[in-house]
């Protein structure tokens, strides 16, 4: 059995979700795991897991923007913090736990530790799909395209096998990838998905010009999370609800609504495929990997995109629902399985399969360095 660093980003909630069924499955199989993560990766797995709390990159957001000025200025205040914490990272999971591999969720101080400890190092996310397979992608996209992919790069430099889980296909770049459909959490597993009369509306920051024009649709029930219930800002509306989030009641809203209004983060619109709910996203301008989870299930007849708040194209959505919910039929939700299979796979017999992979990505780097001499 191996011992495992496992590094999960803590920026939203997908990343720890995705972890936690990961985690879990691993111990049940006898390995030994520690994970690290921040924020609401650190607050989602403490309880359940041995987590070292470390310092991570967020993202600061204004009305469903990025805001680049205030995201750059909070990362380059916490560095002290951040060196501080990625020492002790060092300390109790490099040199004490002594990982035989190293597993990361977009999380960059445990892959660039595991390959200053000459470590194999396994990404299991979503975001190596945007790095490691050839897809189409809209000209007002390509320039944000090249930025994430370097961006990726950057924050995973040499992983020695990707584990991909995506909710589209594509042709693999490489042969060290697998491709598998998204994994799904224990609740979501549980739920009998039945055809109710509400939409759930989710953002987990506020998103007050979305408001007044669910309105304009008075025939249709809303139902929103992520806006404090009772404020003076946001008053309970005949056609919309404001709910606090409650993960019971989410999920029980979840599984009986008809379809989802949301941003385009992964987790959430792969959740709702799985229950079979059409998807009417907003991408959050700026986050590449949104914009393109907006585009590409549209593309695949999943729900619609709306880049702007834009009532024409809500109604179309509205409208449009049975034909969604009909395309969903077909959509893949074996995804646990396939994971766990290739994790056992890459971590049978001692890890032979993956320190394959690993000594191969050595070999390869040691040829490259060897033609750089030549060069100069």
């Amino acid at each position: 059995m191996a011992r495992i660093v496992y590094g999960v980003s803590g920026d939203g909630a997908g990343h720890s979700s995705r972890a936690k069924i990961v985690a879990k499955y691993l111990i049940d199989q006898g390995h030994e795991i520690l994970i690290a993560s921040y924020d609401r990766g650190y607050i989602n797995l403490r309880d359940y897991f041995d987590v070292i709390e470390i310092s991570g990159l967020s993202i600061v957001t204004k009305n469903n923007k990025v805001d680049k000025s205030k995201t750059f200025t909070k990362n380059f205040q916490n560095l002290p913090e951040t060196r501080k914490r990625m020492n002790y990272l060092r300390k109790v999971a490099f040199k004490e736990f002594k990982p035989d591999c190293v597993i990361t969720d977009f999380e960059p101080q445990t892959a660039y530790l595991a390959n200053h400890y000459n470590i194999p190092l396994v990404t299991l996310d979503n975001q190596h799909c945007l790095r490691y397979i050839e897809y189409k992608c809209p000209r007002r996209l390509k320039a944000n395209a090249l930025l994430a992919q370097n961006v990726i790069k950057a924050m995973v430099p040499k992983p020695d096998y990707s584990i991909i889980t995506t909710f589209y296909e594509g042709k693999l770049t490489n042969n060290r990838s697998f491709l598998t459909a998204p994994l799904i959490r224990d609740e979501i597993l549980d739920l009998q998905p039945t055809d109710g009369d509400h939409i759930i509306v989710y953002f987990t920051k506020g998103f007050k010009s979305l408001n007044k024009m669910l309105q304009e649709f008075p025939r249709e029930k809303f139902i929103l999370y992520g806006f404090q219930n009772g404020s003076e800002e946001y008053k309970k509306e005949a056609n919309v609800e404001y709910k606090p989030f409650d993960n019971e009641q989410f999920l029980k809203d979840l599984a009986s609504c008809k379809a989802i209004m949301g941003t385009a983060g992964f987790t959430l619109i792969t959740e709702g495929f799985y229950l079979g709910k059409p998807y009417l996203a907003t991408p959050m301008a700026g986050q590449f990997e949104q914009e393109y989870n907006g585009y590409m299930l549209e593309q695949c007849g999943f729900g619609k995109n709306m880049l702007k708040l834009n009532k024409n194209l809500i109604s179309a959505f509205l409208y449009e629902i049975p034909d969604y919910k009909a395309n969903l039929k077909n959509y893949n939700h074996i995804g646990n399985s396939e994971v766990f299979n290739k994790l056992d796979e890459l971590l049978a017999n001692d890890l032979a399969v993956l320190k394959k992979y690993h000594k191969k990505r050595l070999l390869s780097k040691k040829i490259e360095s060897f033609f750089d001499l030549l060069d100069k």
